[in-house]
């Protein structure tokens, strides 16, 4: 099972990243992101790369990069992490990709979920979820959260990891 964790700066370098293979040539990008501490982390970003509603990042975007904490990963600075999921930070909405227990609430303990009949609930190919979402790995867009621990929202939109 994956275990979420992320990064989230300002994107200061887009680079492609060669592998050594001439087929991947190209579709493979090494995004340096830069916090406000002055902290820096390399994206691995690939081909199946989730890039939450399609969007593009340029050089000088706000974003926040998910990567699976249970990797291998080189001991390198910065630290190179394989980017599962990038999301370009907004106002429009929050965020959250963690996994979400049978009460919907996730596994560090900061948010549960309640679902509104227009909450849209999707697969990662934009097709429609029609399974149970409990006990899964989630993408949670959500706007005003209660004030309660842990915080409750009706979020705008799910995305269900089902791999």
């Amino acid at each position: 099972m994956i275990k979420f964790r992320y990064f989230s700066g300002m994107v200061t370098r887009i680079d492609n990243f060669y592998t050594g293979d001439p087929e991947l040539e190209g579709c493979i990008k090494l995004m340096e992101v830069k916090n406000r501490n002055g902290e820096v982390v390399n994206f691995v970003i690939s081909p199946d790369t989730y890039f939450i509603n399609g969007v593009i990042v340029e050089i000088g975007d706000s974003v926040t990069g998910y990567y699976d904490a249970n990797a291998p990963t080189p001991l390198i600075y910065p630290p190179r992490f394989r980017a599962v999921i990038i999301s370009k930070n907004t106002k429009n909405y929050n965020v959250k990709v963690d996994y979400f227990n049978e009460f919907l609430e996730s596994g560090d303990g900061t948010l549960r979920l309640n679902i509104a009949r227009n909450t849209k609930l999707i697969m990662i190919n934009g097709q429609n979820f029609t399974g149970r979402i409990t006990d899964r790995n989630l993408i949670v867009l959500y706007g005003p959260t209660t004030r309660s621990i842990p915080a409750q929202t009706t979020p705008y939109k799910i995305i269900v990891l089902c791999n």
